[in-house]
């Protein structure tokens, strides 16, 4: 079971809104799930996602972390449905989360809840609903990598671990430069989760294997391994998505020129010594020559995604979530898109005057009186319209299953322009993305709002803050 406390409303194409009851909304910022796994708080809230820029974030909240105590209430003395009504309840807007990982036994997250009006948008949300302004930095794109994973079946908590070091053959002292990179990938990743390195008498010690060559058992390629879709995975060494010279995992192995395997193995010496607590194994079949070194790097951090809350045996899903925009601190009435409904504290627009009720007749120029479903019929006429200034090459199918994302020809950023400045294109919540060249070429940091405040107009410069957030999850 999993829940998501984060907004309450989901926004894909701008108005598609579900109610709830009362009329505030709030949210801590993660999601969690109840564990069923006996490595890893078997029966308790297991964090699965943190929100950039939540109070969870703020707060300290990691991926992994287990839920002990809410409110010094101890989560197997209540319900699931107990658990959920504390999270979310809106009666309350601070709560007292106890979680447990490897270097913290029983830590206290103070949080105080973001409470909102039912009948508010955030820019968060609205620079969702208008992600085909900016694919380039709106998305979810779902990508599987070929690992194979196994856990111990004894009933092992893994938080009673708390070192590591890497095994070394006895009397070989060296270490090639491909051990180098996958023992400090290693180290960064498990020394983030809370784990330390611990030479003289580590709790687990680290095993690697690696095998880069051609494969011997090619034969020939057949019309559909030709044909194949590139894949597209996430390089974390560059941050972006990249191509690589990968098959999909259907491919049979006889039709790819290379192969690789990389494989990780955490043994245990302090119960149980020589008993494989967990382990994971990458094999690729390749089209071309690929740097080991340069697999480690990108794919080990996701192949210990899965350490130490497995949730695939084999051919992990990752979802990668990327969002950047210009935040003000607006809130806008669903209802009546041009109110504002309320301001952040301390945001820019709070700094630069804006406040609640007041009616935006204009953002940088662009007219707002229209409707929400206007904005929204205008919005999907615009993405009709502007195909046909996307680069073909780009087009990817993204986590929620629609298959015509693509980026922006950066040859036609002229006439991208044009359009958006096209009154009847209804454009005005393209400031969410004005940082971008095909919209603000000289990347001015301003923003222009018309106001009407009673029988007054109002012109009102803010200064948007970009917000960049980036998240990669276990689908």
């Amino acid at each position: 079971m999993r829940k998501v406390i984060s907004a309450a409303i989901l926004v894909n194409v701008l108005m598609a809104v579900s109610a709830q009851e009362g009329e505030m909304r709030c949210r801590l910022g993660f999601s969690y799930e109840f564990s069923n796994n006996k490595n890893w708080g078997k029966d308790k809230p297991v964090i699965m996602k943190v929100y950039p820029n939540s109070p969870a974030e703020r707060a300290g909240i990691r991926q992994n972390d287990i839920i002990e105590e809410i409110n010094s209430l101890k989560v197997t003395a209540i319900t699931m449905d107990d658990v959920d009504s504390l999270l979310t309840a809106t009666e309350d807007s601070h709560i007292v989360l106890t979680v447990r990982n490897f270097s913290d036994s029983a830590r206290v997250a103070p949080l105080t809840k973001e409470c909102y009006s039912n009948r508010s948008l955030n820019e968060s949300q609205l620079a969702a609903a208008f992600s085909m302004y900016s694919v380039e930095d709106t998305h979810d794109r779902l990508f599987v990598c070929p690992f194979v994973s196994a856990a111990t079946e004894d009933a092992t908590d893994f938080s009673q671990f708390k070192t590591f070091d890497f095994s070394v053959v006895e009397g070989d002292k060296s270490t090639s430069k491909i051990e180098s990179v996958i023992n400090e990938t290693l180290k960064a990743v498990l020394t983030k989760k809370g784990l330390s390195v611990n030479a003289l008498n580590p709790d687990i010690v680290i095993h690697t294997y690696y095998v880069f060559d051609k494969n011997p058992s090619f034969r020939k390629k057949s019309k559909a391994t030709e044909e194949q879709a590139p894949v597209f995975r996430y390089d974390i060494t560059r941050d972006k998505v990249v191509k690589f010279p990968f098959y999909s995992s259907s491919t049979p192995e006889s039709e790819a020129e290379y192969v690789l395997q990389l494989g990780i193995r955490f043994i245990d010496q302090r119960f149980v010594p020589g008993r494989i607590l967990w382990e994971c194994e990458a094999n690729e079949l390749m089209s071309a020559p690929y740097s080991l070194e340069e697999y480690a790097a990108i794919h080990i951090p996701l192949m210990c995604m899965q350490f130490p809350y497995m949730k695939y045996n084999r051919n992990v899903q990752f979802i990668l979530t990327k969002k950047a925009y210009n935040y003000t601190g607006i809130n806008y009435n669903i209802y009546r898109i041009n109110e504002v409904v309320s301001i952040d504290f301390d945001s820019p627009a709070s700094k630069a005057g804006i406040l609640p009720n007041d009616i935006i007749e204009k953002i940088e120029g662009k007219r707002m009186d229209y409707t929400a479903p206007e904005f929204t019929a205008a919005y999907r006429q615009f993405i009709t319209n502007t195909l046909k200034y996307r680069d073909q090459g780009t087009r990817f199918t993204d986590a929620n299953g629609f298959a015509g994302r693509m980026f922006w020809d950066t040859f036609k950023y002229n006439r991208i322009a044009k359009d958006f400045a096209k009154d009847n294109n209804m454009t005005a919540f393209s400031y969410l993305y004005a940082f971008q060249p095909f919209v603000n070429p000289t990347r001015n940091s301003s923003c222009t709002f018309d106001i009407r405040r009673g029988n007054e107009r109002i012109r009102i410069v803010v200064r948007p803050v970009f917000y960049s957030e980036k998240t990669i999850e276990l689908n």
